[in-house]
């Protein structure tokens, strides 16, 4: 509940600093493969793992305060697909997952993962990572920045409606700054998973019942599963249903399936035995609706 107040209390930006409070937001992971890397000496990769976590870790994105313990669980999984060494150039994929813990329980909930094809930049071993909002020259730290704002923002609107807005016009901003780097991933209609897409779909205003489903599906129903299955379940269901307001707003934006697709598990266990028969069906027929390639998964929640 501590984190929970405090959180809310940042989203209005009255937050009072103390000593035992930090401005570092993200506990972030980084783990680069390279296996498909043949000829090249592993220290560069090690290197740049290191300074990657420091570079999620050790700054400040927001002037929000974050005690260590309320820092946001992320992780970023790159698989490094080439390697020019003498351009000093990187192509590969990003797996990104962010988690949130759940009120009252031991059990963490994800509330974003995806994968970003199109995770291609430039480093120079040793060289530091820097980042300029209003001067993108880099590619790399402009990536990451736009997923260290997303996790946030992501996260705060888990806590309070609409709670992330601001933070997440920030990741807006990088994604209309960075569009003359010329790398893949943030150029508008290029792909409806890209940077562009995602970013844009959040924040498009037919699209808000998306991010008001946050709030209603994590606060209000994994919160209150331990005090109230119930209760929980049923706000759960509710939040579903702002899913499915959202994909027929806008069929053609791919965070409807997103969502359920790193929430099938979670869901399927949250309503496989238990809930009314009537509350089972209408879960049964929004998720076919908006992801029937899940058909086999969904089929569970109606035993």
């Amino acid at each position: 509940m501590i984190r929970h107040i405090k959180l809310l209390l940042a989203v209005m930006f009255c937050c009072v600093a103390s000593q035992s409070l930090q401005a570092q937001e993200l506990n972030c992971k980084v783990r680069i493969t390279h296996s498909q890397v043949q000829g090249t000496k592993t220290e560069i990769f090690e290197t740049l793992e290191n300074v990657l976590t420091e570079f999620m870790n050790n700054r400040a994105w927001t002037s929000l305060q974050y005690a260590k313990d309320e820092r946001i669980d992320c992780s970023l999984n790159i698989t490094i697909k080439t390697y020019n060494e003498s351009e000093n150039r990187f192509t590969g994929d990003l797996l990104f997952q962010v988690t949130r813990p759940v009120f009252n329980s031991a059990y963490s909930s994800t509330i974003f993962s995806m994968r970003d094809e199109s995770f291609n930049f430039n480093y120079i071993e040793h060289e530091p990572l820097e980042f300029n909002e209003t001067s993108m020259d880099n590619n790399l730290t402009a990536m990451l920045a736009f997923y260290a704002y997303l996790f946030i923002g992501l996260d705060l609107d888990t806590f309070s409606p609409l709670g992330g807005t601001e933070v997440l016009q920030q990741a807006m901003n990088i994604v209309n700054n960075a569009q003359s780097l010329g790398d893949g991933g943030w150029k508008a209609y290029g792909d409806d998973r890209n940077r562009h897409a995602i970013i844009n779909d959040y924040l498009e205003s037919s699209m808000e019942q998306m991010r008001q489903l946050m709030y209603k599906y994590h606060r209000q129903g994994l919160d209150e599963m331990a005090q109230n299955a119930d209760r929980g379940r049923a706000a759960v269901t509710e939040a579903l249903e702002l899913l499915q307001e959202a994909h027929s707003n806008k069929s053609l934006s791919m965070l409807p399936q997103i969502f359920t697709d790193y929430k099938r598990d979670e869901i399927v266990n949250i309503y496989q035995g238990h809930g009314t028969d009537k509350e089972k069906t209408q879960v049964y027929d929004i998720l076919s609706g908006i992801n029937a390639s899940q058909s086999k998964e969904w089929n569970k929640i109606k035993k």
